[in-house]
Order: C-alpha cells, then structure tokens, then sequence
C-alpha cells in the first residue's frame, strides 16, 4: 500500500461535537474601565491591571505590567472593559481593529475565532510558543503554575483558517502530532464568508 494512502487513513476529520453545542454565556461584568496604551503588536495595562488580568485571564501579567495581545485587546475594548490610547488619543474598536488588521493579515479570521471561544465561556491563551493560535482549557479551569491535573492542562489547540484555505498533507500531520505531544486535541477553526465559525477536530488513528 503507498504510504502516502496508508497515512490517509490514519488521518480522520470530524466536525468537533464539543464546539458544535453552542452553548454561549455572558461576557464578564465590567467592573472597572482599564487605561492601556497601544505598542506596536500589543497594549499594555499597568494601574487596575488585576481587572483585566481576572476573571478570564487576559494577557500576560509581567509583575510590573500586563501585556494583551491584539486578539484580546480588541475584545476587550469591544466589551468596555478598557480604554486603549496611542500618542496621546484614544483608538476607537475599528481604529484598533484596523491597526490589528495591518500588522497581521490573518487577523480578521484569528479575532473572529477568538471572540467566539471566548462568547463560549472558555478560557483561551495565545498558542505562539506551540505554533498555534490559540490553547483553549475547560470552562471553570483556573490557571495556576506547579503540578496540574488532568483537567487544567490544555484541552485543546486552534488553528484559524479562512474557508478556502489550503494546505499540504505533511504540514496537516505536523499539526496533528503537536496537539498529540503535548496530550491537547486539534482543531481547525473554519471562518467562512458570513464570518460564521465551524469547528473541525482532527485525530490520528493507527490500525
């Protein structure tokens, strides 16, 4: 049998069940409006950063400063949670959505998935240093360092892709092994031209 088709079956696509169940919950109260300052790929937030940073954990706290990746400000700001200026005047959404969009061009696509994991209740961090986009927990999970259990590692990694995107077959199994190492489930989150979001899990199944 050519190995390319005995890789083929190995490979099984499904639309995920889990993300299907639309199960959306409401945004998290506002409770304080949070003063941030756009740099370039991220914005900061250093006084009443701990409203940002909980509930839902939005970005990284550095000690002195808590740093958002755009997908997050962008949410944010929608939602009134904060107020994000540059060079002494205050962006509205679609002023940084716009600057989001410049600086990365698969921003639309990551930003709609990103604020549909987050309408779901879910707890979402960037996936840079797993070559992701997105790591996605439990509903409930909360983020501590040390020891974890099953539950609180990562559940699931996401990629964001446009309805007509393409790619080869080796790139589709390097995906699939890096959700296997690190014991997470893969899912390709497919934006079609209505911006609508549908979820496909992909698994390696050996005979």
């Amino acid at each position: 049998m050519p190995k390319k088709h005995k890789q083929n079956q190995d490979q099984k696509i499904e639309q995920s069940e889990d993300f299907e169940r639309r199960e959306y919950v409401e945004p998290e109260p506002v409770k304080v409006v949070v003063d941030t300052l756009l740099a370039e790929d991220k914005v900061i937030a250093v006084e009443n950063r701990e409203h940002i940073y909980e509930p839902g954990y939005y970005g990284k706290d550095l000690g002195e400063r808590l740093e958002l990746a755009l997908v997050e400000a962008v949410l944010l700001l929608k939602r009134g949670r904060i107020k994000v200026s540059s060079l002494g005047k205050q962006l509205s959404f679609k002023e940084l959505y716009d600057h989001a969009c410049s600086m990365d061009k698969r921003f639309p696509h990551k930003y709609r998935v990103y604020e549909d994991l987050r309408e779901r209740g879910l707890l979402v961090r960037t996936g840079f240093k797993f070559g992701c986009d997105f790591r996605v927990y439990e509903r409930g999970v909360q983020l501590k360092k040390g020891p974890k259990s099953a539950k609180e590692h990562t559940k699931w990694i996401v990629f964001s892709v446009p309805e007509d995107f393409t790619m080869s077959f080796a790139e589709l199994s390097r995906s699939v092994r890096l959700a296997h190492n690190i014991r997470a489930r893969m899912l390709w989150a497919v934006v079609d031209n209505e911006a609508d979001v549908t979820f496909y899990q992909i698994t390696r199944h050996k005979p």
